[in-house]
């Protein structure tokens, strides 16, 4: 099977979660450091991603963020196909900046 940019898949989990009190942000911190250990990297503060190089793992990791989900603050869970991440445009200030690029995969045959 060849792998191609409509099914390698990304997972993005945006969230807004309070940090008022003490309790908030440990949570908030232990949200981060459980999505950083399933492999997201931020992208921004508030925003991390995932490459997933199939739509089933990419339902996997879906699962495993429902799975520790805190009970306050509002998340959001997107999967969009590699063609659609590729044609994001990133600005810093107004100049454009390269993604990065995907973790790349061996291909057997």
């Amino acid at each position: 099977m060849r792998l191609n940019e409509y099914r390698i898949m990304w997972v993005l989990v945006f969230f807004d979660l309070p940090v008022v009190s003490e309790t908030d942000r440990k949570v908030y911190t232990q949200f981060r450091k459980k999505l950083m250990k399933d492999g997201f990297d931020m992208f921004q503060f508030s925003i991390y991603v995932r490459h997933c190089m199939s739509h089933d793992q990419a339902d996997l990791h879906i699962k495993r963020v429902k799975s520790f989900l805190p009970s306050k603050g509002k998340i959001g869970i997107l999967r969009i196909t590699d063609k659609q991440f590729g044609m994001m445009e990133i600005f810093e200030g107004k100049d454009p900046v390269d993604a990065k690029p995907p973790p790349q995969q061996l291909e057997m045959f």
